[in-house]
């Protein structure tokens, strides 16, 4: 996964809007994996579901959320 954007000059436990570009998931709708990494380093579904701003499903894949740069690294 790669991360793009951000302004650089958050520190890291602030939350900054993210771009995470992903492989298309094969077996599940975008979404759904996406929300899935999320919840994997946010700790729940609801958590996920607030951060997550957009779902990129068309000519990218993957989403833009609202997080720290401790949990950009873990993603």
């Amino acid at each position: 996964m790669a991360e793009v954007s951000g302004d650089g000059d958050s520190p890291s436990s602030s939350a900054a809007v993210h771009i995470i570009y992903t492989e298309k998931p094969v077996d599940e709708e975008p979404e759904a994996f996406q929300l899935r990494t999320l919840a994997s380093v946010l700790g729940s579904d609801d958590a996920a579901k607030k951060a997550l701003i957009y779902s990129y499903k068309t000519t990218a894949s993957g989403f833009s959320a609202k997080l720290t740069a401790e949990q950009v690294s873990q993603i």
